[in-house]
């Protein structure tokens, strides 16, 4: 898989879990203290995060960060 698939799925499986949380991106960006439109470019892939925000983006979502890399990690 190269890498720009990797971050499809990446970002297309964060914002899959979003939405069955049912989560607002605009309540995703309140937690995160970033603006709405952060959330929608991650989504889109007109920005990618690092380590840390993917970090901070699972945490806020409610997932555990190494048990949820580690399942898509598998995917790879």
């Amino acid at each position: 898989m190269l890498e720009r698939q990797r971050y499809d799925l990446l970002r297309s499986e964060l914002k899959e879990t979003r939405l069955e949380s049912a989560i607002l991106q605009k309540d995703l960006a309140k937690t995160l203290k970033k603006p709405q439109s952060y959330i929608s470019k991650v989504e889109s892939g007109e920005r990618n995060i690092d380590v840390i925000e993917f970090i901070s983006y699972c945490t806020a979502l409610g997932l555990d960060p190494v048990k949820w890399l580690s399942k898509l990690i598998a995917r790879f």
